[in-house]
């Protein structure tokens, strides 16, 4: 595995079972009903499986968050999501790994009636994490919010570190950076510029994609036919493009890559929300069902099942879509998966 991926690169710590391994799905190809023209072929990037309580995607972004995080000194790390937020529960686990205190600022219907112990909010109460309830409405105000806690934690002369939403900050997106250096070997053999590939994830916050976006850049990989796709599962295209745009040019300010990224580089997957953010709809969960059932691979309703999900429906319409085949990068959410009861509607 690549030690140094840059000479600006920013200091990590290591918490990341990398590199995480591949491998081509059954599904897609094993449907009789489809023709031989109509079938298409799915290779999967293992994120899931970048550890256990710290497994994926967000592991790689806060290899480099908690870096800074022990370099300040940090005694609390703090940071938000929903309720079953995979980010929060990484945070959390990440934290006492490393002998730090963490608070969890988290949305939810009602704040007064906190959801069950369910999924990761079961595991935030089993590693200590302090948790903060907040409503839909007050979302909107989450950084003030972060930047209250954290005034909280000095008022009682500890140091707090605030880690936004998702991870998702140009820190962050070094771990997907890194990622993409993974996947450039991974598809070698597999992608060229006369057979192009797609790496296709899902889009909760945007570090993730933006990570990509940027190693794909400094790495030149749309001259060997690696492109970028993201499935937003929440919010639209124009809020995506945006927030990808300034966290690279947040990276771009802050390192000097020599990599400018335009509105041109990023590929917003759009019109498969649903019913909105971590609501499924039946088809959804039965794309999970049907994962599971002809690789063994478990997707969750959040985040991997429903850009799966999209990703395929895309690909029935027109199999051509994402090219000569697609990667699909697999960025975790089994436990999220538990705090679903809906997902015995399709069983």
């Amino acid at each position: 595995m690549i030690d140094l991926l840059h000479e600006r690169e920013p200091p990590r710590v290591r918490l990341a079972n990398l590199p995480t391994r591949g491998h081509w799905l059954r599904y897609g190809q094993t449907d009789h009903a489809r023709s031989a023209s109509e079938r298409f072929k799915i290779w999967v990037k293992r994120d899931d499986q970048t550890g256990s309580e710290l497994s994926g995607n967000k592991v790689r972004k806060l290899e480099y968050l908690m870096a800074e995080a022990l370099a300040q000194n940090a005694s609390h790390v703090i940071t938000c999501g929903g309720e079953q937020s995979n980010h929060a529960r990484a945070t959390a686990f990440a934290a006492a790994q490393l002998g730090l205190r963490s608070i969890l600022i988290l949305r939810t219907d009602d704040p007064e009636n906190p959801p069950h112990a369910t999924g990761n909010i079961l595991l935030d109460r089993l590693v200590g994490a302090d948790l903060q309830w907040i409503s839909r409405s007050a979302w909107r105000d989450r950084n003030q919010l972060l930047a209250e806690a954290a005034a909280r934690v000095r008022r009682a002369g500890d140091r707090p570190y605030v880690i936004p939403e998702g991870g998702s900050s140009a820190l962050g997106s070094w771990g997907y950076v890194r990622a993409m250096h993974e996947l450039a070997e991974d598809l070698q053999g597999i992608a060229a510029p006369d057979h192009p590939v797609t790496v296709v994830t899902a889009c909760g916050s945007g570090g993730t994609a933006a990570g990509l976006i940027l190693g794909a850049k400094l790495l030149g990989l749309a001259q060997r036919g690696i492109r970028l796709a993201a499935v937003n599962v929440c919010d639209d295209r124009a809020y995506f493009v945006d927030v990808i745009r300034r966290i690279c040019a947040d990276a771009e300010a802050r390192w000097q890559l020599g990599v400018h990224v335009t509105e041109a580089d990023i590929d917003i997957v759009d019109g498969h929300v649903g019913r909105g953010y971590a609501k499924s709809r039946p088809e959804e969960l039965a794309t999970i069902r049907d994962v599971c059932r002809s690789d063994g691979l478990v997707l969750d309703p959040v985040y991997t099942g429903k850009a799966f999900h999209g990703m395929v429906t895309e690909l029935a319409a027109d199999p051509r879509r994402f090219g000569a085949a697609v990667a699909f990068l697999h960025t975790g959410g089994l436990f999220g998966l538990f705090a679903a009861p809906d997902i015995t509607q399709v069983l």
